[in-house]
């Protein structure tokens, strides 16, 4: 990814920190001030792809040139960003960390032009990620041990989008995707059915059944085109023609009364000694009606999540921000009504009652509290920590441990949970109150 995947006034802040001869060490944080009203807690995802992207930070000869003719940067500041590498610190919380209001999910530390060009990379790529995995671990938990999938590709708002959200719904759990480049990329199975165009070609849907089947093994059949249940005897007249040869894993279901149309076909499957048979359903499913699903007792055994899932219409958005917290050593605020900006590095330590979380702090960088140190080092002068060189095996297992602490009531879809306690030290309240009594006298 170029380094020009900037907002330009990162461009023209760095000239003129070169120009005031500033290039003392920065601490730039990423957290979220809120949770959204659908969420009860985020979980962190999107670290991977931003220790790529500073790892090979470079201006190419074309971005120069470009920069060269907007005419915002002078020649001497064009050399030096041509020269430009990432040489900082990265401090992060493990992809897979459920993560809460103010806690500091990426830290970055490094010369203030490197830590400034960097953040709508790093926003970037840290809001969509979490947001999707935030998403899927809510599908993943109502559909209570059932298989599901990504089906949202081609409702992602980009290419890149729909490849990010496999790997974050990869990331809590889900079991593949359907697209094909994002399976090859991450390392996950690819998964996939059938169309309804390949029904609708055929003159009749026992021959398109028996096409598909003969030339898949072990496939899966779209059984609505038409009538789905008549669809269902289809397969079952299929099975009794093909006999020993009949090899057909499952059906699926993509419109109507998902639970009446499951109950009736598993039924149907099962009279015909077809029990080995799997649904598998479909059609603008989300978490709250898969749960209502699973609560009905419907018989499916797999759950296939596009739009829903791909663009979280419910949570969309995350107010994730990358704040200068700290400069040679100096902490720094800001004082904005209503956004609370604790100034310095800090550490967020996470307290727990046997395997349940129970509250976390949120600590200068300096404390050493009661609890687990959420903050890791990933990266040391430009140069990933090679304890995480991005391992999604890792991630998912790191993952599956921290929604499985989560108290009940959090991982619920209901909103009758309290919020989860997390509270500033003493040390670092202290140290906000004095810089705004510094401001209010007109000290700094």
């Amino acid at each position: 990814m170029s380094p020009l995947f900037t907002d330009l006034y990162e461009i023209t802040m760095a000239q003129a920190y070169m120009a005031e001869g500033m290039d003392g060490l920065a601490v730039f944080e990423t957290f979220f001030r809120k949770l959204p009203a659908a969420r009860k807690f985020v979980v962190a995802a999107g670290l991977a792809d931003v220790l790529d992207f500073l790892e090979t930070l470079q201006f190419g000869d074309d971005d120069i040139e470009f920069l060269r003719d907007l005419r915002v940067c002078s020649d001497d500041v064009l050399a030096r960003l041509r020269g430009l590498r990432f040489t900082g610190d990265v401090w992060a919380v493990p992809e897979g960390t459920v993560v809460f209001p103010n806690e500091p999910i990426v830290q970055v530390v490094a010369p203030i032009v490197e830590a400034q060009l960097v953040e709508t990379f790093v926003l970037n790529q840290i809001h969509v990620q979490s947001v999707i995995a935030s998403k899927a671990a809510r599908i993943v938990e109502a559909a209570a041990g059932r298989t599901v999938v990504d089906f949202g590709s081609r409702r992602a708002h980009g290419t890149d989008a729909a490849l990010k959200v496999a790997r974050a719904g990869s990331l809590v759990g889900l079991a593949g995707t359907s697209n094909v480049l994002a399976a090859r990329t991450y390392g996950l199975a690819a998964v996939g059915t059938m169309a309804h165009s390949f029904v609708q070609a055929f003159a009749d849907e026992s021959a398109a059944f028996e096409a598909f089947a003969r030339v898949h093994p072990g496939t899966t059949l779209l059984v609505d085109t038409y009538d789905t249940l008549r669809g269902v005897d289809r397969i079952v007249e299929l099975a009794h023609r093909l006999g020993d040869r009949f090899d057909v894993a499952a059906i699926r279901l993509d419109s109507g009364d998902l639970d009446a149309l499951a109950r009736a076909a598993r039924t149907r499957l099962d009279r015909a000694g077809l029990d080995r048979v799997r649904i598998f359903a479909s059609s603008d499913l989300d978490e709250h009606a898969i749960a209502r699903l699973v609560a009905a007792g419907a018989p499916i055994d797999a759950f296939g999540v596009g739009t829903r899932l791909a663009v979280a219409p419910d949570a969309p958005t995350l107010d994730v921000v990358y704040k200068l917290v700290e400069y040679e050593g100096v902490g720094r605020t800001k004082l904005s009504t209503a956004k609370t900006l604790y100034p310095g590095r800090k550490q967020v330590f996470r307290a727990s009652e046997g395997d349940v979380f129970a509250g976390d702090t949120i600590a200068r960088f300096d404390e050493v509290l009661p609890g687990q140190p959420l903050l890791v080092p990933v990266m040391i002068a430009g140069r990933r920590v090679p304890t995480h060189d991005g391992s999604l095996a890792a991630a998912r297992r790191h993952a599956r441990a921290q929604l499985a602490a989560l108290p009940p009531p959090l991982r619920a879809l209901d909103d009758a949970a309290a919020p989860y306690p997390v509270h500033p030290s003493e040390r670092l309240t202290a140290d906000l109150d004095r810089l705004r009594e510094a401001h209010a006298d007109g000290a700094t």
